[in-house]
C-alpha cells in the first residue's frame, strides 16, 4: 500500500506544495509571535533556519499528503 500511495500521480507535487506552504506560514506566525523584529531572521544561522523549515515542512507535507492519498485510494478500491 505504501508504494502504491507514493507512486500515485500528483503525490510528490502535493508534498512539496504543502511543505512550502507550511514553511512560509510557520515562519510568518513565529515572526509575528516574536513581535515582527528583524532580529528573528538575523540572529539565526540562515542555513540552519531554512534547512529546519524545509525538513519540518517536508515531514508535515508527507504525512498529510499520505493520509489524503491513502484515504482516496481506499475509497476508490474498497475491499470485498
Amino acid at each position: 500500500m505504501f508504494k502504491k500511495v507514493i507512486n500515485t500521480k500528483g503525490f510528490w507535487k502535493s508534498v512539496f506544495s504543502l511543505a512550502l506552504a507550511f514553511g512560509v506560514l510557520f515562519a510568518l506566525i513565529k515572526w509575528a509571535i516574536e513581535g515582527f523584529e528583524i532580529a528573528y531572521f538575523t540572529e539565526r544561522n540562515p542555513w540552519v533556519f531554512f534547512l529546519t523549515l524545509a525538513v519540518a515542512g517536508f515531514i508535515y507535507g508527507f504525512f498529510v499528503t499520505y493520509g489524503k492519498f491513502s484515504a482516496k485510494l481506499k475509497e476508490n478500491n474498497p475491499r470485498k
